[in-house]
């Protein structure tokens, strides 16, 4: 770990980069989602996935999680598959 690596003095908290953090994970070896999807009302991500879903596009729902079915996934994903995705950047027409 790395905060291991700090302790005994083998690592400078400065040299720590995004990829090391990365690659400490447990998802180190599955890709981040593109899609969040966030049942039953609640407008947070309870600290899910945090450094995973820095791009992520979040879809909230009012619907409970036991009943959120196909047709609501489905809709998800329509809903997602029309946004224009800027991965933290700027949207070239309006600079923001």
């Amino acid at each position: 770990h790395l905060s291991e690596q700090v302790k005994r003095g083998s690592l400078d908290p400065v040299d720590i980069t995004e990829e090391m953090v990365s690659a400490h994970l447990y998802t180190k070896l599955l890709p981040d989602p593109d899609l969040l999807i966030r049942p039953g009302g609640e407008i947070r991500v309870s600290n899910f996935l945090l450094w995973q879903i820095a791009y992520a596009e979040f879809y909230f729902t009012d619907v409970l999680w036991p009943d959120f079915d196909k047709q609501h996934f489905m809709e998800a994903l329509t809903e997602f598959a029309k946004r224009k995705r800027r991965f933290g950047g700027y949207d070239s027409e309006d600079g923001k």
